[in-house]
């Protein structure tokens, strides 16, 4: 059984978990201990002891840290890919582009480690100088989703380290296999015991130790809007100093297709974002805006190209969408594919898949819904799958306003051979991200990633950006 890692230590848990292969359901990925609420509080003890240590660690050797867990993990990418995809169903080639994503996330982080800036400034008093620093908040609890296993706690992780905070990492409890795998590397680095403190299970078990805690001074979820809603409440409310809080929770993403789009790369742009990973990330493009001019051959192409998507085994060569992570998602995705259709829109696809090959898995062929209007419950919801909708508008202008007509913003992308269409969707699309002639998902880890309205709250993550939330601000007055 893998164990939690504590104060240095690796410690049992009161309870553990299967972690079963989405490809194959006979597969046993292995047992994971799960913490108890007791075991969380001491970690956040460990945390809080180590902190100052690590706070006053010198930025080198927070870089050779955060340097050697990069180094690791490329020099292991190949079989951490392996792992990733057996146990959330992410194809093998995804998951090792996932991997090798986290290695360069910790070797930017590793170089921030020795960009951390300060300033100085002129007073409006005579003889005093103002001095501007940043310093660690303290102890970070870190919670992450399922789908991205070892990329978001990665993302969350490094900058945290690389400012000089103590961490508290809860992974998601579906997928700890890729999350322990991390937390064993960082287990061999020079960091003092307690500064990095791993607590796997379920998250209504020791969710609430990780918030309520005045020992913590920040969290930072990734998840669904309605736990990324209490954590918030919780952040305010609780005895004591209130903790920062940043929040990741989703997106109803539109990619908005012109008369003037180049055809076979809209496509290329919406299959891609639509349908790869499962349609299992924040960033998928679900709502596809399509303007009458192209909707007809745009529809007609996408039909054609999801056709020759492989199903299949997440580690089979060859497989192009992997299973749903779980059956509890399976489940949730199909019960929106049956309420598309009773709302009268008209799909291709979307069929569950009990066996291929001979395996059993949780296998849901990419599902594409047309003649649907944007008031629609498969347009208003985030469907956490292979799901998209199209829905045809008269012209750029109900285009945007249509893109727009969504409580979340998190990413938005507009297919277009023109620059002046370009340039006004990058200025007019209400979204933290926009792509233009490129897929809606996919980002790079060293500029900022996060949205508007319900999707985030809070600073962004990555890139320089993250120090806005791992640093608090000090202004120091100086008179000799």
């Amino acid at each position: 059984m893998k164990r939690n890692f504590i104060a240095g230590e690796w410690v049992k848990g009161d309870d553990c978990a299967e972690n079963i292969n989405p490809s194959d359901t006979r597969d046993v990925i292995g047992a994971y201990a799960r913490a108890s609420r007791f075991q969380a509080t001491e970690a956040i003890s460990a945390a809080h002891a180590a902190a100052p240590q690590w706070a006053e660690s010198t930025p080198q050797q927070r870089a050779e840290v955060l340097d050697k867990v990069g180094s690791e993990i490329l020099a292991r990418h190949s079989e951490l890919a392996d792992l990733l995809a057996r146990e959330e169903g992410k194809t093998l080639a995804d998951a090792r582009g996932e991997v090798l994503r986290a290695a360069q996330i910790f070797k930017f982080f590793a170089g921030e480690a020795l960009r951390i800036h300060g300033g100085l400034a002129g007073s409006v008093r005579a003889g005093i100088s103002v001095e501007v620093a940043r310093e660690p908040v303290g102890v970070v609890s870190i919670i992450t989703p399922w789908n991205f296993p070892i990329a978001i706690p990665a993302w969350k992780i490094a900058p945290a380290l690389a400012h000089g905070n103590a961490v508290v990492f809860k992974p998601a409890d579906l997928v700890p296999a890729s999350a322990w795998a991390l937390a064993e590397i960082l287990s061999r680095t020079d960091l003092p015991a307690g500064c990095f403190n791993l607590v796997m299970g379920r998250g209504r078990e020791i969710g609430d130790v990780l918030l309520e805690d005045s020992r913590i001074s920040a969290v930072t979820f990734t998840g669904s809007e309605v736990t990324g809603r209490r954590i918030a409440a919780a952040c305010v409310s609780r005895k004591g100093p209130m903790a920062k809080f940043q929040l990741e929770m989703g997106g109803k993403n539109p990619l908005v297709v012109l008369d003037d789009a180049d055809l076979d790369l809209a496509v290329d742009c919406a299959i891609n974002g639509a349908f790869f990973a499962t349609g299992q990330r924040c960033t998928a493009s679900s709502r596809l805006v399509v303007t009458k001019g192209i909707h007809d051959r745009f529809v007609a192409a996408m039909v054609a190209r999801m056709s020759a998507l492989r199903v299949g085994d997440a580690r089979k060569p060859g497989t192009i969408i992997g299973p749903v992570v779980d059956a509890a998602q399976l489940r949730e995705d199909l019960d929106y594919v049956d309420i598309g259709r009773r709302e009268g829109a008209m799909l291709t696809g979307g069929h569950f898949r009990e066996q291929i090959d001979g395996k059993s898995g949780f296998y849901l062929e990419p599902a594409l819904f047309v003649a649907t209007t944007n008031d629609m419950t498969i347009n208003r919801e985030e469907v956490f799958g292979p799901v998209a909708a199209v829905i045809q508008v008269a012209d750029a202008e109900e285009a945007l306003a249509v893109a727009n007509d969504t409580e979340f913003g998190l990413s938005a992308g507009v297919c277009t051979t023109s620059l002046k269409m370009a340039s006004l969707f990058k200025r007019k699309l209400e979204a933290g991200m926009v792509m233009v002639n490129a897929p809606t998902a996919g980002v790079d880890p060293h500029v900022p990633f996060g949205g508007r309205k319900a999707s985030s709250y809070g600073p962004r993550e990555q890139g320089p950006h993250a120090a806005e939330f791992y640093t608090t601000v000090k202004t120091a007055y100086v008179q000799p």
